[in-house]
């Protein structure tokens, strides 16, 4: 093999064998790199790997004991007679098993951190169709971070704002596929195949960072009571739920529009008459206990606070509808979604950092999937109602990122034709 730059995009000795027939790729990235090495164009084929993770094997305990560390295990191959890495896109990774655990790095990462005494050759796929083995000289490696997209060791290498699917390998049919597709905002906005039930996600040490910042979750203790108060709805705030349900009721009662006036007087009037009612008797595991009925400036400042949040709630509703993610004549019924859509992933996130198993973790997506059937008629009921949460909790009434995000991730799901919430029936 000569040394000169247009051959360190060459392949090795494997891909000098007749290309394997026709395949089913899983993923989109699989069937790239499939394509690109059928027609040999390894630029293209390198491009595919620069913009997407790829995943190497070590063990768990290893990866417990030096968090920030990331171990090279080489294998022996008999086709280059040498060591070699091997790295696997997101798509050909087994089911999730707790040892051992897969790390998550781009291509520009390898190119950087490869020593001397590391394998001579990187094998890409190894045993599949769209396998490919390439020299990890310092010449070949300056041709991969020509290609590779600077996103670092266990983070993401692919575009954000996509609907990816594993078509083998991932449901897309069925009870699973449904409770899968109540969390695909949100994997949507992260570029994640919405589908993957075997879940890695960016990898081991990225799922357990990942639910350590945003969620507070590290334990397999901390991920149950997490996962239960979900899937219950009980994240969500009992204020918005109440607000909510009074106009659906009001709804119920005239068959039809509740007008923003009629919802605020009716919401106070039902405040003012529970805290009418008086003191409160409990009985709590401490035994029975009285709680004193609120205070005059203590109602007002809850009214006061009801008629602002109706009044968020339709400024909201009016920017969905002007951006289709509310019906015309549509109001949200509930903002349950949006605790039962992070539930479906929490599922996942928790069997991606091993505070699950996978069997744990598809029983949580059903049960996701059945709690929105029983709350909402459709994906687009359901939707807003996400779609709400999110941003009361979040945007603070600015539509910014928090809001445009959702919004770009609706349309995407109800327009690609390929997308689960058009394939998928709600019932």
């Amino acid at each position: 093999m000569t040394n000169g730059p247009e051959a360190a995009a060459e392949p090795g000795p494997a891909e000098r064998e007749p290309a394997a027939p026709a395949w089913q790729a899983p993923s989109e990235v699989e069937q790239r790199l499939y394509d690109a090495k059928t027609r040999g164009d390894w630029a293209a084929y390198f491009e595919v790997l620069g913009h997407t993770e790829l995943f190497i094997a070590d063990s768990r305990a290893a990866a417990d004991a030096h968090p920030g560390t990331v171990r090279f295990q080489p294998y022996w191959d008999q086709r280059t007679g040498t060591p070699c890495l091997a790295v696997f896109t997101a798509g050909m990774l087994p089911a999730p098993v707790e040892d051992p655990v897969f790390f998550s790095a781009s291509l520009d990462w390898y190119a950087r951190k490869w020593e001397p005494h590391d394998p001579p050759w990187l094998a890409v796929n190894p045993g599949s169709p769209c396998e490919a083995y390439f020299p990890t000289s310092p010449e070949h490696r300056t041709v991969w971070r020509q290609h590779g997209s600077d996103a670092g060791t266990c983070g993401c290498s692919h575009e954000h704002m996509r609907l990816r699917a594993l078509h083998v390998g991932g449901p897309l049919h069925g009870p699973v596929a449904h409770g899968l597709a109540c969390g695909a905002l949100l994997f949507v906005k992260n570029g994640e195949l919405w589908n993957s039930m075997a879940y890695h996600g960016g990898g081991y040490t990225h799922e357990k960072a990942r639910l350590k910042e945003w969620w507070g979750v590290t334990s397999r203790e901390d991920w149950l009571s997490t996962q239960n108060r979900l899937l219950q709805a009980d994240m969500v705030s009992e204020v918005w739920e109440f607000a909510l349900a009074v106009r659906r009721s009001l709804a119920l009662d005239f068959a039809g529009a509740v007008s923003v006036d009629h919802w605020r007087e009716v919401a106070e009037r039902v405040l003012r008459h529970n805290a009418a009612k008086g003191a409160e008797v409990r009985l709590t595991p401490d035994g029975v206990t009285k709680s004193e009925p609120p205070s005059d400036a203590e109602v007002a400042s809850q009214v006061a606070g009801m008629r602002r949040l109706i009044g968020r709630i339709a400024r909201y509703e009016a920017r969905f509808r002007a951006d289709g993610v509310l019906g015309a004549d549509k109001f949200v019924r509930s903002v349950e979604a949006w605790d039962y859509g992070r539930a479906s992933g929490m599922a996942r996130w928790g069997l991606g950092a091993r505070y699950c198993t996978l069997e744990e973790a598809e029983q949580a997506v059903l049960r996701a999937g059945r709690a929105a059937r029983n709350t909402y008629r459709s994906w687009e009921d359901f939707a807003a109602g996400y779609v709400l949460g999110r941003c009361l909790h979040f945007d603070d009434e600015e539509f910014g990122t928090w809001y445009e995000e959702m919004a770009t991730c609706h349309r995407i799901l109800t327009t690609d034709p390929a997308s689960p919430w058009r394939n998928i029936p709600w019932e």
